[in-house]
């Protein structure tokens, strides 16, 4: 676990400076000087692109971390393996490009009624698609190669600082929307050409396919393999699917599911790297038939994530109040309350379970991804369409919960028959009562001790007040509850100062 903790600490501090540098732009800036449609803009813009750029690696970054051991060799270069992960992208971009300019007419009519602003700059995604679909593949390769510190600052740091930046020209009259949105697309062609650089600086990729070492059966493999986990990588990105429907409904909706994802999604940024660093060291154990060291090391991944993504949706859930209190325009955005609580739970699930999906699309059964990935993307689908008239932004959130129940509750029954892997212990149940205690405990302090602030008269500073002094209260009892659970022995040396 070593690597794993260096890189996957590196890639933690990444994700969390990107973290404050989104919360003071996302919360500061963007509710200040963007409009809600405006925001919904650019966040329905950005997940069109994902969604588009990860059907268009036709399964290649589950396919770079499977197969990656087989063609690992520093003094060859690794056979060539890079200049394999370039192509298959390339060919679904291409089949991406084709069937988007035979639907766009369609596209245009779905949005024109409620979200014009969207369709004026539609010309624009398959460009993004195009940046943010090699940056991913990049991201990958350095993976795999256990160097994805760097990507992971990149990702979280550099694009954000870039945003912040045309925020703040559009936003003080110096650049045009048409050219804020052009230079907003822009980020992610500056991280694309950093992370194909750093790549190059490693000294193992190369661009020529070593055509004599892949033979027909394993070019087979690898063909088959990729080619079937294409749909996959709808599993990680079901909640994309919620801007683009609430999109439907108009982009207010979009602005202000946008505020409140950005808050949920905090509780799944430690797994950013902590599943990025450890999924090439899972492929190997799984691809060595290990089945005691998959079992180690996905309870390992599983608990531990539980453990953080439980306290920080908690201590966000109990700041909710204060921090639309603070924030510029918060009432217009204090409707996706319930959308933090919803999606956050579905975040923790999300993070806590997806090491399984690693391990299945390893293993010789990765045929049934497809199986349990229609089964999610039919339910996110569905639930979106069912629950969005009814219950707004809130309604999608619910979706997102309601479709990762029913993916995860098959796939981790077909793993432990299967494949005799769990990633459940008896301490990640501790966790959860001592979470829904700590929930409980908030509910107390509701009852019996707001009243005390409120009759010290209204206005902000004792919103504040009461917010410092209960994240204060709740962080000893959380301190104390974690180091009673002993939940291991990395946490406790954390806990105790310990290196």
């Amino acid at each position: 676990m070593g690597v794993i903790a260096k890189q996957s600490i590196k890639g933690a501090l990444a994700n969390y400076l990107g973290v404050l540098i989104g919360a003071v732009s996302t919360f500061f800036v963007v509710t200040d000087l963007l409009t809600q449609e405006e925001i919904g803009l650019t966040r329905v813009m950005v997940d069109a692109a994902m969604l588009f750029a990860g059907l268009a690696q036709l399964g290649t970054n589950a396919s770079i971390l499977r197969f990656y051991p087989r063609f690992k060799d520093p003094e060859h270069r690794d056979h060539g393996f890079f200049g394999w992960t370039l192509i298959l992208p390339f060919v679904g971009f291409t089949i991406i490009a084709i069937l988007f300019f035979l639907f766009k007419a369609d596209i245009v009519a779905y949005y024109s009624k409620d979200a014009p602003l969207l369709v004026d700059y539609v010309y624009l995604l398959l460009p993004l698609t195009f940046l943010m679909l090699y940056m991913t593949v990049f991201e990958t390769n350095a993976s795999v190669l256990l160097h994805i510190a760097l990507p992971k600052f990149v990702r979280e740091v550099v694009v954000r600082l870039l945003n912040l930046a045309t925020y703040l020209l559009y936003g003080h009259g110096i650049i045009s929307l048409d050219l804020f949105v052009i230079l907003f697309c822009s980020s992610w062609a500056v991280a694309t050409f950093i992370n194909f650089i750093y790549l190059l600086s490693l000294g193992r990729i190369s661009f020529r396919p070593d055509w004599q070492f892949v033979d027909k059966t394993l070019l087979r493999e690898v063909g088959v393999y990729t080619l079937f986990m294409t749909a996959t990588v709808l599993a990680g990105n079901i909640k994309l699917f919620n801007s683009l429907f609430l999109a439907k409904e108009g982009l207010k909706l979009a602005g202000i599911y946008t505020i409140a994802c950005y808050i949920a999604n905090v509780v799944e940024i430690p797994y950013r790297s902590l599943g990025a660093i450890s999924s090439p060291i899972i492929s190997q154990a799984v691809s060595e038939g290990n089945t005691d060291e998959v079992n180690r090391l996905g309870q390992q991944v599983s608990l531990h994530q539980l453990l953080v993504a439980c306290m920080l949706l908690f201590f966000i859930w109990i700041n909710l109040e204060p921090l639309f209190a603070v924030i510029p325009n918060g009432d217009q955005y204090v409707s996706g309350l319930w959308v933090v609580l919803f999606l956050g739970i579905a975040n923790i699930l999300n993070s806590t379970l997806s090491i399984a999906t690693n391990i299945l699309n390893f293993s010789k059964h990765f045929t049934y991804s497809l199986l349990f990935i229609s089964l999610l993307t039919a339910a996110a689908i569905g639930f979106n369409l069912l629950l969005i008239p009814s219950l707004g932004v809130t309604g999608s959130a619910c979706a997102t919960l309601l479709a990762y129940i029913i993916y995860f509750t098959p796939l981790l029954t077909l793993l432990w028959r299967r494949l005799h892997i769990s990633l459940f212990s008896h301490k990640q149940l501790w966790v959860l009562l001592f979470t829904l205690s700590l929930f409980g405990l908030n509910i107390l302090w509701q009852w019996l001790l707001s009243p005390l602030f409120h009759t010290m008269g209204p206005g902000l500073p004792i919103v504040l007040l009461q917010a410092l002094l209960r994240t204060l209260f709740f962080a000893v009892i959380a301190y104390w509850g974690i180091r009673r659970m002993h939940i291991s022995s990395d946490v406790d040396n954390i806990l105790r100062f310990k290196k």
